[in-house]
């Protein structure tokens, strides 16, 4: 019977140096071998996204923006923008805080230049207040936002024309909980806002209907395969909206219990071909 699978990109799919190992990009393609349809769904940006997918040698539909955009080859799906009037009243919030941020929007993901020297002065006061602040852990979750493809870098955010880019998803990077936590119950109960996290130093904001959950039910209508026959993969709390309905859910190994608890299945580590195992597993046949 054919799935669509879909598949979540860091602590999943990736690879500690952002690739995809050889072991998972055979298994997807043995998997689409057999008539599985595989369709990645990331929180990452879309330029991002397709270069690691091209770089890879693999080519199947894409959800982005955690669920924000989703094409099928050259044909968008939907793309769900956040208004301009409410990232100009979150931009100003945002800077007034103090915190580190980027806009992914249709010409790139744009970030200010003095992002990375912002995250260091982050990493001096953690450490300042925590002696046993991991501090490499910290410098490489602060590098792997400087890795990404399709960086536009501005001096001031206020530089920009918002009106022009179509701004999906606001990307919000600290150390500190505590400040993470206060921005987060700011915007809960927000009716216009959707708010998700692909890790405790990351808060991820987008318009109302965006999620997971949602686009990998577009992409099942779009592609006629029944909602019941699809198969998530993930490992963060980004992914349990596309738990809720997939048929299958396959929680990582490295996955925080919260959302192993709501997984049907749990497969290795994302640094172990946990991917690669999962789909041997639950998809691919012999």
């Amino acid at each position: 019977m054919m799935k669509l699978v879909a598949i979540d990109l860091d602590g999943t799919l990736l690879s500690d140096d952002g690739t995809i190992s050889s072991a998972n990009v055979e298994a997807i393609h043995r998997a689409q071998e057999q008539g599985n349809m595989i369709t990645i769904c990331s929180g990452r940006s879309l330029h991002d996204t397709q270069e690691i997918l091209q770089r890879a040698g693999i080519t199947c539909p894409i959800i982005t923006g955690n669920g924000a955009i989703a094409y099928n080859g050259q044909e968008l799906l939907h793309k769900y923008i956040i208004p301009e009037q409410v990232i100009m009243e979150l931009i100003p919030m945002l800077e007034s805080g103090g915190y580190y941020f980027e806009l992914y929007t249709n010409q790139g993901i744009h970030l200010l230049n003095k992002g990375k020297a912002q995250l260091d002065e982050e990493i001096q006061r953690m450490i300042e207040k925590d002696a046993g602040f991991p501090v490499e852990w910290a410098k490489r979750e602060r590098d792997i936002q400087f890795e990404q493809y399709g960086l536009q870098y501005v001096n001031d955010y206020k530089n920009i024309d918002v009106a022009g880019l179509d701004i999906y998803k606001i990307f919000v990077l600290s150390f500190d909980r505590e400040k993470l936590d206060h921005l987060e119950s700011l915007l809960t109960g927000r009716t216009d806002l959707s708010i998700t996290s692909s890790g405790q130093t990351k808060l991820e904001i987008a318009q109302a209907e965006v999620s997971k959950g949602n686009a990998l039910t577009n992409m099942s209508k779009h592609l006629q395969i029944p909602i019941q026959d699809t198969v998530a993969i993930g490992d963060n709390l980004n992914d349990l909206s596309m738990f809720q309905v997939a048929g299958i859910s396959i929680a990582m190994g490295n996955a925080p219990e919260v959302v192993k608890q709501k997984s049907t299945y749990t497969t290795k580590r994302y640094n172990e071909d946990g991917v690669a195992h999962a789909l041997q597993s639950y998809v691919i046949n012999g």
